[in-house]
């Protein structure tokens, strides 16, 4: 009998991939469509995509993989998709755009909001939010195309983050899954569904009820593949879509992180530490965990929002040399950069990173900063202190939910772009002072797009069940215990110190313009 797969299509900010899936977790057909063009600027700092430039390339993803995979196409039993967070379009009656997406990497700011309720503006300011809040509520797209794009607004009928618009398009609902509903939008992650009509919170994001839509958990079906679906991608008609999750969640599940002692860790374009926990955990006050792609349970994440990309920075600003000998030798610049980080010692010889090159939640003035230059130092020791300073950020972010979890994190799974370079990975784990592992494939969050999948239908009778089927290590890389000693003592006496001293500054720089 032929082995049950599940195709799914994971969405990214630069690729869509279509993969075919086995309950072993092998990844038996892939097909992966990078876009020539991620996005588009109308004006610095803003990306935005047509909603349709996604659904083209799932249809011509998946009509490939079918192509591909002929032998046993007629061997999948239900259909899953992920995708990218914070990425929203307004869509008319018919469920049709009438915008592009705003990405979740866009920058725009809304402009002259009105004032905070006077009450809530005062809890803030005592508690040390309210910046942040105001900083959450220039940055939610809904209130920019309120102000700037008002017929556009008034003529919305819903406000739909791409996967619940993609759901639309594979089976004729506009429905999503709680695990995937996270965005600038009211939603409550404690109850798993919209904050209620008086909700307080909803000053920061402005949509009504009737823009929104309808919310199911993970494993439920959201619908069927329908015949027009079926003619655009090749996918057999009357398939079910079963809900998942975000790309971050499935990625989790997807390293076998569903348990407190393990720590997710992405190394994509902006890096992230997540864990999962059945608790309600907030990875900072006021900040709520997301829901995880099993229900029940939550992912608490610290986010650091030039993650990974600044190595992309730094290749571009400051590697033409590995650019130009890579192109002649036919391997990566970054397998070149790599390389060399055995050249620098750890610490970088003092040179150390800030890698706050966007503001967050908890630091609404933040900026980059290096510090600790000498004459002993090159544009090697900056590549490495990027990367050190990473972690320095991640490790801050993990302590800090660590403490207020009252929880002990013994293992770290390794996932995104960067932790496909091995001495990345070493150094995470001397950094630390824990284990990192890589699985059996960096399509993890493929992986627990299709566990889900899988459960749904029967496969597996719980995720434990599926973890250990379809989750397999790969690679370990331990702890070096002198460097860990130099990477503890430089993080708690330089690192978590220099943001506190060089705040009023960024503060000044900001109000300078």
């Amino acid at each position: 009998m032929t082995e049950p797969l599940i195709l799914t299509f994971d969405i990214g900010t630069q690729s869509v991939r279509a993969l075919l899936v086995n309950p072993a977790g092998e990844i038996v057909h892939k097909v992966q469509k990078i876009y020539e063009t991620a996005y588009y600027s109308k004006q610095p700092g803003w990306a935005e995509q047509r909603a349709e430039f996604y659904w083209e390339t799932v249809c011509e993803a998946s009509r490939e993989l079918k192509a591909k995979a002929a032998e046993t196409w007629n061997a999948v039993i239900a259909v899953t998709c992920s995708t990218i967070r914070d990425s929203v379009l307004c869509l008319d009656r018919d469920c049709e755009p009438l915008r592009d997406v705003i990405l979740w990497n866009d920058d725009r700011k809304a402009g002259n909001m009105p004032p905070l309720p006077s009450i809530l503006g005062a809890i803030l300011t005592v508690s040390g939010m309210k910046e942040g809040i105001e900083l959450q509520r220039q940055n939610s797209p809904c209130n920019w195309i309120a102000l700037h794009e008002p017929e556009i607004w008034k003529k919305t009928h819903k406000f739909a983050l791409i996967s619940a618009w993609l759901t639309y398009k594979f089976c004729g609902t506009l429905t999503d899954s709680s695990a995937s509903t996270i965005a600038h939008i009211p939603f409550d992650s404690k109850t798993r569904n919209w904050m209620k009509p008086g909700d307080i919170r909803r000053v920061i994001f402005d949509v009504d009820n009737d823009k929104l839509y309808d919310l199911v958990e993970p494993e439920t079906v959201m619908g069927k593949i329908t015949s027009v679906c079926s003619v655009a991608t090749g996918i057999p008609e009357g398939l079910p879509l079963i809900a998942t999750g975000s790309d971050k969640g499935c990625e989790t599940l997807g390293l076998s992180c569903l348990d407190p002692r393990k720590a997710a860790l992405s190394f994509g374009t902006t890096a992230t530490v997540q864990l999962s926990t059945r608790s309600y955990l907030e990875p900072l006050p006021y900040m709520p965990p997301y829901p995880a792609v099993v229900n029940g349970w939550y992912n608490p994440e610290i986010e650091i929002y030039r993650g990974y990309w600044l190595l992309s920075w730094f290749k571009r600003e400051f590697a033409a040399k590995e650019v130009m000998d890579a192109a002649r030798l036919g391997v990566s610049a970054e397998k070149l950069l790599d390389d060399r980080l055995k050249e620098i010692r750890p610490g970088c010889d003092g040179l150390i990173m800030q890698p706050y090159f966007s503001p967050g939640v908890d630091m609404p003035f933040a900026k980059g900063a290096i510090i600790g230059f000498s004459d002993v130092h090159t544009r090697i020791h900056l590549y490495r202190s990027i990367i050190e300073g990473i972690n320095f950020a991640l490790m801050e972010g993990l302590k800090g939910m660590e403490k207020r979890g009252k929880l002990k994190v013994s293992e770290l799974y390794a996932a995104g772009g960067g932790s496909q370079s091995a001495e990345v990975c070493r150094i995470t784990a001397s950094m630390f002072g824990l284990p990192v592992y890589r699985t059996q494939t960096h399509e993890v969050t493929g992986i627990g797009s299709s566990m889900v999948g899988f459960k749904a239908q029967g496969i597996f009778s719980s995720y434990e069940e599926g973890i250990k089927a379809m989750v397999h290590i790969k690679d370990e890389f331990l702890p070096n215990p002198e460097e860990h000693q130099i990477y503890e003592e430089l993080y708690d006496g330089i690192f978590t110190k220099v943001f506190g001293k060089l705040s009023p500054l960024y503060q000044k720089l900001q109000s300078i313009g």
